[in-house]
């Protein structure tokens, strides 16, 4: 066995239980002559497939063997992934690739290009029925660029791992040395196509994580576990944590179990998964700084929502009401991002957001943790287009705009002394957690501190929410 093959092999070993993995297809060769193929040994056809267990879930994983043609993807090798895919989809359990290819095979030409579709046909049967999970070890270019964009999370090696349509070098104006647009770097913070980069055996947890996490598919949810956590744990520091809600996803989890998707990407809009009452809830939440590990401010983002986070946070809901994941979000926005660029894909970006939290019918709890100002704040989750439960802390304030601004545009003559006296009279009246309450567009007002026992106790509530959408093929937002 050669050390790219056993590399391969090794990386199926890491990920899977002890001694759980079975192989299927292993003596698939190629069968094509031209070009004297057949004289060369092409042992799997380049590519390790068969099934496993990660924590006991059953799962599905593809390993590509650079050592054979440099991993390049033939008609036998693109046969035995999309076989792969037939067996997830009968039997419900997800699918993990480990890519480490050079691309389609020339010598094959067209049945590799015929093969190579059949995968992509694959993916696109199983999304939204089995969770899909892409790791990225070695060179994933060309055609193969769009088999991470098909499945529902990508992760990818921080130094090894290259992804890309078209090569840095081939871009105009471009060279590798100025930008690389193949990196793990340029993808995860630019592209958005990747959720975690590091060192493989630092990926290789993550992804054991993340499948723990999940329902095999969304039919079977297996994504429940016995809480050891006290329900009724109080947070007393969360209230600090408005700005950062990182931190506070964490703290209001069971025993601060978290799992942050597309981290390095967004990073006004936070997307997780955490654990409440031993259930996986997707948690969504507006982020107006970063904080260090000293509790630093290190990023501030001024309460404005980004295109970038309005798109990552509409991905996630989507993905979590398609496997009945349950969504808590938590809102803290002031309006969107003002540049020229954002304003380019702003209202697109936003319409997704807002159409995935409207059309999703999964339980849906929001809880109100700073300010909730404008659309923005519509289209977090808001009870107007469809949040079942509606909570805010007691100095959240909710409304059409700040109160100073609306003071300042309605009394636009008056003093400054009026001006303030009007922005108080307005925050009392119109901008309040209270005010919104009353008239139902909170449900209930509660102290950060108790947080967590309220969310579990909406989301205990809610388990047997059943809600239909009108008759449709699909939509087309």
């Amino acid at each position: 066995m050669s050390t790219a093959q056993s590399i391969a092999r090794q990386r199926i070993a890491s990920l899977l239980d002890e001694n759980s993995f079975v192989e299927i297809g292993g003596q698939v060769t190629a069968r094509s002559t031209d070009f004297n193929l057949s004289e060369k040994e092409t042992p799997s056809d380049g590519v390790v497939t068969g099934y496993g267990v990660i924590d006991g879930n059953l799962v599905y994983v593809y390993s590509q063997d650079a050592s054979v043609l440099n991993g390049t993807i033939g008609e036998m090798h693109a046969k035995k992934i999309a076989g792969l895919y037939d067996f997830a989809l009968k039997t419900g359990a997800p699918v993990i690739g480990l890519v480490d290819c050079a691309g389609i095979r020339l010598q094959e030409a067209s049945d590799a290009l015929d093969a190579f579709g059949k995968i992509y046909l694959s993916q696109t049967m199983a999304s939204g029925v089995i969770p899909q999970i892409t790791g990225i070890f070695g060179t994933c270019g060309g055609g193969l660029a769009m088999v991470p964009s098909l499945t529902d999370f990508t992760f990818m090696e921080e130094k090894k791992g290259k992804l890309f349509v078209n090569s840095p070098n081939a871009l105009d104006g471009n060279e590798i040395s100025k930008c690389d647009t193949s990196s793990a770097k340029y993808q995860s913070e630019e592209v958005g196509i990747v959720d975690c980069v590091g060192e493989e055996a630092e990926l290789i947890e993550k992804m054991r994580a993340l499948v723990s996490m999940l329902p095999a598919n969304n039919e079977d949810d297996m994504s429940f576990e016995e809480c050891t956590d006290d329900l009724n744990r109080v947070s007393a520091d969360l209230a600090n944590c408005a700005g950062d809600t990182s931190i506070a996803l964490a703290m209001i989890s069971d025993n601060q179990t978290y799992f942050e998707t597309k981290a390095n990407y967004g990073k006004d809009m936070v997307t997780a998964f955490i654990k409440l009452n031993g259930t996986t809830v997707g948690a969504v939440a507006n982020r107006t700084e970063i904080c260090d590990e000293n509790g630093e401010v290190a990023e501030s983002f001024g309460g404005k929502m980004s295109s970038r986070g309005a798109r990552k946070a509409a991905e996630f809901v989507s993905f979590c009401d398609s496997f009945n994941i349950p969504v808590l979000t938590l809102t803290n926005v002031n309006g969107f991002k003002a540049t020229k660029c954002s304003e380019k894909t702003m209202s697109k970006a936003v319409a997704k957001l807002t159409y995935a939290f409207a059309n999703a019918t999964v339980p849906k709890v929001n809880v109100i943790v700073g300010e909730a100002f404008g659309s923005a704040y519509v289209a977090m989750n808001s009870k107007s287009i469809g949040a079942d439960m509606v909570y805010a802390w007691p100095d959240a304030k909710i409304g059409m705009m700040d109160p100073k601004m609306a003071s300042k545009i309605m009394y636009a003559d008056a003093d400054a002394a009026t001006q303030k006296e009007k922005a108080a009279e307005y925050s009392e009246l119109q901008s309040s957690a209270l005010a919104a309450a009353k008239r139902g567009y909170v449900d209930t007002i509660i102290e950060a501190c108790d947080t967590r026992k309220y969310v579990i106790g909406a989301f205990e509530m809610l388990f047997t929410k059943r809600e239909g959408r009108p008759d449709k093929k699909h939509g087309t937002v």
